[in-house]
């Protein structure tokens, strides 16, 4: 029996990956996280075999987790809806075992899990070549997205601008002043280097924050 922790901050997602994994007759589900530290909480408890990772969650992102989990550690298959080189750069020199995106069809998070029971390494198939090529080649010059250096909150607001919201309305639906809101705003274009709003837009197309 195969024994895997699932971490992700959206309850719908967790339940949807557990029905997806239980329908195979040698996967349990023994667990479920909302956050990095429950995550890192409940591996330590439970010792699965796999931990699936979101990796962008609320206070710790899935690197941060990844570095905190305590030896020996699962295999980390991480799960995000990023494919930017940076992101599976990080996850894999971390130490996740696989990166699959969100966009995959059900049977290939089910053949990775397979894949990293068995020692092996994945790389999810919807990645680009490039993607690959550079993570084989190990070719990482510390030009990693600074998207990784953001906090939870920062990450939540950065979404919200995305949407459209403006500093009042975050500041709503975030619980906060606006003048919280535009100092996050100003931590954000600062850690990602840019200069207007233009900029910071066209970032979250090309990363997928934003469709475009």
């Amino acid at each position: 029996m195969i024994t895997i922790v699932l971490a992700d901050d959206h309850n719908v997602m967790r339940q949807g990956l557990r029905s997806l994994l239980e329908a195979e007759s040698d996967f349990r589900v023994i667990g479920e996280a909302g956050n990095g530290n429950e995550a890192i909480r409940l591996v330590g408890e439970l010792h699965p075999d796999v931990l699936v990772l979101d990796m962008v969650m609320p206070g710790m992102n899935g690197v941060e987790v990844i570095q905190n989990l305590k030896q020996p550690a699962p295999s980390v298959i991480v799960l995000s809806m990023f494919a930017a080189e940076g992101y599976v750069h990080k996850a894999m020199r971390a130490g996740a075992k696989a990166y699959v995106l969100k966009q995959a069809t059900a049977n290939e998070l089910v053949h990775a899990i397979r894949e990293v029971v068995g020692g092996r390494r994945y790389l999810s198939r919807a990645l680009s070549e490039r993607a690959i090529d550079a993570y084989v080649k190990e070719t990482i010059n510390g030009n990693l997205d600074p998207f990784l250096a953001l906090t939870g909150r920062e990450r939540e607001v950065l979404q919200g601008i995305a949407g459209g919201g403006t500093s009042k309305q975050l500041a709503v639906e975030l619980s906060v002043s606006p003048r919280t809101i535009e100092f996050h705003r100003a931590n954000i274009m600062r850690k990602l280097g840019f200069h207007s709003q233009q900029e910071l837009l066209l970032y979250c197309v090309r990363t997928g924050i934003l469709q475009g």
